[in-house]
């Protein structure tokens, strides 16, 4: 092969990886723009009803919880991501932009899911979200991007890395705001009444 074939290969190479980008891209903003169109169309507020443009919201216990773009909760999303990357990654015959694709549908349907009135009665009645109301547009659209960013970390990082960032920040949410994603999995499936009285304490 002489060197013009080889530059043309190149070149057709560069062009196709930029057409599979923005393929990628597309499809990634119709799963985000499809999850922000069925959230409007049950209800889901775009913002918070206090009328604060404030970002963010550490307060739990208020109802500016998962209202604004960034809460405690938020770092729960980022270990969705930490978890959905290495669990799709030993799923054979599923390439990178395969598992992207799909880690970013599963969040978005989560996002969907959780804003139900099934799944928001049930954080009432058996989690210490006893004040739950669902999240706005906003705030679901940056969990999100949340998830989004702790499976490029995985993706980038080695494994030991992932365990690190899994373990730091469910103790320090435990110790912040006495729940993490662990937590909030198991109250929610299989409520221990100790542990929600310990939350609410």
């Amino acid at each position: 092969m002489n060197a013009s074939s080889s530059e043309t290969l190149e070149v057709v190479d560069d062009r196709f990886q930029k057409d599979r980008s923005w393929t990628v891209a597309w499809i990634a903003g119709l799963i985000v723009v499809g999850m922000v169109l069925v959230l409007a169309g049950m209800g889901r507020r775009f913002w918070c009803e206090c009328g604060s443009w404030v970002p963010w919201s550490w307060d739990i216990w208020t109802a500016h919880n998962s209202q604004h773009l960034i809460d405690p909760y938020f770092f729960s999303h980022v270990l969705h991501g930490v978890l959905f990357y290495w669990a799709l990654r030993w799923v054979p015959r599923l390439n990178r932009t395969q598992c992207l694709l799909i880690a970013l549908g599963l969040e978005a349907s989560w996002e969907i899911l959780e804003n139900s009135p099934l799944i928001i009665e049930r954080y009432r009645e058996a989690t210490m979200a006893v004040g739950y109301t669902g999240d706005s547009i906003a705030n679901s659209v940056t969990d999100v991007a949340a998830c989004m960013l702790g499976y490029w970390f995985s993706s980038r990082f080695p494994w030991r890395w992932s365990v690190a960032l899994f373990v730091v920040s469910e103790i320090l949410m435990l110790i912040m705001i006495r729940d993490n994603l662990l937590l909030n999995v198991l109250m929610l499936v299989s409520p221990i009444p100790a542990i929600q009285e310990w939350q609410s304490g």
